[in-house]
């Protein structure tokens, strides 16, 4: 499974991705522009000490993130997506997911996309909420998207009976600049 946040703008919630991202092992990919720097201090603050155990790529364009994460799958990218947008699609509850699903959150202000969300109109994801509220934060629904992708695709969560013990990499001062891979470009 991959989390994709496309154009996020707060390194808060980035950095609480990225966090949940070391907590599962999933891969997290940024699509730009970024609304912060890489090397922004909040970004770093929220995702504390965990920054060594991310998989972080950076792509330059949705279609460079495209290509990334169509390369090596057995399944059509296309059947991978789940696009989560407060706008309508499939409850998040009634939704079913495979271990090799795309999960894909949009930027805090604008969200997906029109285009995405109108060419894979079938992979839209929500959230339900009570009428009167516009959204939920961007770092809450990518949190509840995953937990729950994982419990209802049967993928094994992690291992962890509650009790903490530091990871061998974590505690690092590693910046999340130093932790990128991927289709970096002119963007």
């Amino acid at each position: 499974m991959e989390i994709v946040l496309l154009r996020p703008e707060i390194p808060h919630n980035t950095g609480c991705a990225a966090r949940l991202a070391a907590a599962t092992g999933l891969r997290l990919h940024l699509v730009e522009p970024l609304g912060f720097s890489l090397a922004d201090r909040y970004l770093k603050r929220a995702g504390l000490d965990y920054w060594p155990l991310v998989e972080l790529r950076l792509h330059a364009t949705w279609e460079a993130a495209c290509a990334a994460l169509a390369d090596g799958s057995e399944r059509p990218l296309d059947e991978r997506l789940h696009l989560f947008t407060a706008r309508g699609g499939a409850s998040l509850f009634a939704t079913g997911f495979a271990p090799d699903d795309v999960l894909v959150f949009g930027g805090e202000s604008a969200g997906l996309p029109a285009e995405l969300l109108a060419r894979h109109a079938d992979r839209r994801v929500y959230v339900p909420i009570r009428a009167g509220v516009r959204s939920l934060n961007l770092a809450n629904v990518v949190c509840l998207g995953v937990y729950t992708a994982l419990v209802r695709s049967g993928s094994a969560l992690p291992a962890n009976d509650g009790r903490y013990e530091a990871h061998a990499r974590a505690g690092h001062d590693e910046r999340p600049l130093e932790r990128v891979r991927g289709s970096v470009g002119p963007g």
